[in-house]
């Protein structure tokens, strides 16, 4: 398999870093150096859309092609994402022009479009599809120059550039539809320092292109494939009529230029961010807010905590105290097995698996070794890091289960190992099944489904069983206090502790914490951008996994203290309730950001978000739960039961 290549790269890459820490680009893949006249080979990615979420490779339109195609072997990343990498018959040397060439063999004897596909052409551009090639592993981009400063526009004449990813296949005009045919690439290199006799060496350290819509009478091109580009006013479009076949030719040019930049910062131009700013803006807004929240708990919670606590220890003590004071009443309840303890246990377990797995892509991500320059990298990593993690979560499911009194180990682990695990791939596979019917690249082939149920039965279930085996024969979690044998009658509840009104008053602070950073997470994920900024990230898990872990400790405490002693699903759910207000923000952005209208690709999009969502709520839930339990643990553990 590609995948456990690329496993072993990345071993041999870490083995690299450990030997050479002074090198400055970790990431990806080594420099090539090009001569001139080298060929640099220009690959073909996808073509994606932010309208339809639905990928098509490059051939899917009828482009000019190569003798042979021949397609690379990818990670299981690239496969996931909808990558086809695909060679093309754009010939390219490096540091050499060409003013404008045809690209299909037969220069006097234009393409000729079907009907067919120029419906197809004519749907794509209308679904607002982009191309996305690569030259040297980098991808092409688009630039875009707008003045910041529309009044002062006679004054200064500076304009702000930023880049679109890919080009865009043709434009609309009315009713219109025009194909963008003539591409003019403009590729920058940077000369490499090189001993005085030697031959200079080129590195590749930018690849933009400019396309054009040139119609087939304007282009005028000879016997040697050489074409000449009309005057820029005097052109006319070409335009692609979906109801009859269309003529055309496909044309382009290449123009080198030297450049400053270094090949190790070449990336920098993909990732330019405006808006650092607001990243700073709310990293320090939610510590502001995780101060606030731990200054406010601490005062409470251990003032309240060390008053009771004396209370409660005082020899001496009247009654009465006993009777109007609140938690310590259900001491004798308090660690009482809740229902259903081993889907408790298996969904505690598959949150301890998602805990490690996200915190070790993240860190490994901010030290920049999934660079998006790696493509699949981290959806590769993310993969195999859960799969392995299985033996900390069956670990973890496997003493809680004990502690809950449960006695079916092998049941339990086959619970942990398929629960959560079968719940994303059932959803997986339906919105498959739709992709497939579209014939969108973004499918995942049968043979690599084959291969993830092989990795989930051969790698995860086993160490899922080997974590819950050991997890299970450990000795149970130390309860300071004994259970009674009768349960206690349960007070009525105020309102306000409805596990519903719980959810939304838990979920408000760690969802404010985060929801900047889930702004740029979904523009990566749905609008095709880049998301690199893994420093910022990890300390928003940071601040998140703290706020969850004091909301939990406020929120159990209050119950405690109203007699309610059912508090490990409570907890659970409870400590989940930002995942609610995820949902709510996916609804709000799809509503607001996305203009998708389909049926298929709003599925996806609902789909995907519904797995998200899932997957947020085990994570915050089994953090809450766990600050929670300790939390128990400790104050039962400080007073005095007779």
């Amino acid at each position: 398999f590609s995948f456990l290549q690329e496993r072993l790269r990345y071993v041999l890459v870490l083995l690299l870093l450990l030997h050479s820490t002074d090198s400055f680009y970790v990431p990806g893949v080594a420099p090539i150096n090009f001569h001139r006249n080298d060929l640099v080979e220009i690959k073909a990615v996808k073509l994606t859309s932010s309208r339809t979420q639905l990928p098509y490779e490059y051939y899917s339109l009828p482009f000019c092609q190569p003798t042979k195609i021949t397609y690379k072997a990818e990670n299981l990343g690239e496969v996931l994402r909808g990558d086809r990498i695909v060679n093309t018959p754009f010939q390219v040397s490096m540091n050499v022009e060409k003013k404008c060439e045809v690209l299909c063999n037969f220069p006097n004897k234009p393409v000729t479009l079907t009907v067919e596909q120029s419906k197809l052409i004519a749907e794509r551009i209308r679904e607002d599809y982009y191309v996305h090639l690569i030259a040297d592993n980098l991808p092409v981009a688009t630039r875009l120059e707008f003045y910041s400063n529309r009044e002062e526009e006679e004054k200064k004449k500076e304009k702000d550039v930023q880049f679109e990813h890919g080009y865009r296949l043709g434009f609309m005009d009315g009713n219109k539809f025009y194909l963008h045919n003539h591409l003019s690439f403009i590729l920058y290199y940077h000369r490499e320092d090189v001993e005085e006799n030697q031959e200079p060496t080129y590195r590749v350290v930018r690849f933009e292109v400019i396309p054009q819509s040139i119609k087939l009478e304007d282009l005028k091109a000879d016997e040697k494939s050489m074409c000449t580009l009309p005057e820029a006013t005097g052109s006319a479009p070409q335009e692609i009529d979906p109801s009859k076949e269309n003529q055309l030719l496909f044309t382009y040019s290449v123009h080198w230029e030297e450049s400053d930049i270094k090949w190790a910062s070449r990336w920098d131009t993909y990732l330019t961010m405006s808006d650092v700013q607001i990243h700073w803006f709310s990293i320090i807004n939610s510590v502001v807010v995780v101060f606030f929240l731990s200054g406010i708990l601490s005062m409470i919670i251990i003032r309240t905590l060390r008053k009771d606590i004396a209370n409660y220890n005082k020899e001496d003590d009247i009654e009465d105290t006993m009777e109007e004071s609140g938690w310590k009443l259900v001491h004798g309840d308090v660690f009482r097995p809740p229902q259903y303890p081993m889907i408790l246990s298996s969904l505690l377990g598959s949150g301890i698996q998602l805990f490690c797995m996200i915190l070790i892509v993240i860190f490994v991500a901010m030290l920049g070794m999934l660079s998006p320059s790696s493509r699949g990298a981290l959806m590769t990593t993310a993969c195999f890091l859960f799969m392995f993690m299985g033996v900390f979560g069956g670990f973890f499911a496997g003493r809680l289960y004990r502690t809950l009194k449960g006695h079916r180990w092998k049941k339990g682990a086959f619970c942990t190992a398929t629960l959560y695990p079968g719940v994303v791939f059932g959803i997986c596979f339906v919105l498959n099944c739709f992709i497939w019917g579209k014939h969108s690249s973004g499918a995942v082939p049968f043979p690599t489904m084959v291969a993830l149920l092989c990795m989930w039965f051969g790698i995860s279930l086993p160490l899922v069983y080997l974590g819950y085996y050991f997890g299970f024969r450990k000795q149970p979690y130390d309860n300071p206090v004994r259970t009674n044998q009768i349960p206690r009658q349960i007070p009525e509840q105020r309102w306000y502790m409805n596990k519903f009104v719980g959810i939304l008053m838990a979920g408000i602070l760690p969802f404010g914490a985060m929801f900047i950073e889930l702004f740029f997470i979904f523009s990566a994920i749905w609008e095709n951008q880049f998301y690199y900024l893994f420093g910022f990230l990890f300390l928003v898990f940071i601040i998140l996994v703290v706020s969850c872990s004091q909301i939990s400790i406020v929120m159990v405490y209050f119950q405690l203290c109203a007699e309610d002693y059912r508090w490990w699903w409570r907890t659970f759910l409870v400590s989940g309730g930002s995942a609610f207000y995820v949902l709510i923000y996916a609804i709000f952005y799809f509503v607001n950001k996305l203009d998708i209208v389909e049926f298929i690709p709003s599925l996806l999009y609902f789909g995907y978000t519904a797995l998200m969502v899932l997957s947020f709520w085990l994570l915050t839930g089994t953090i809450g739960f766990y600050a929670a339990y300790m939390f128990v643990r400790k104050i039962y553990a400080a007073v005095k039961i007779d």
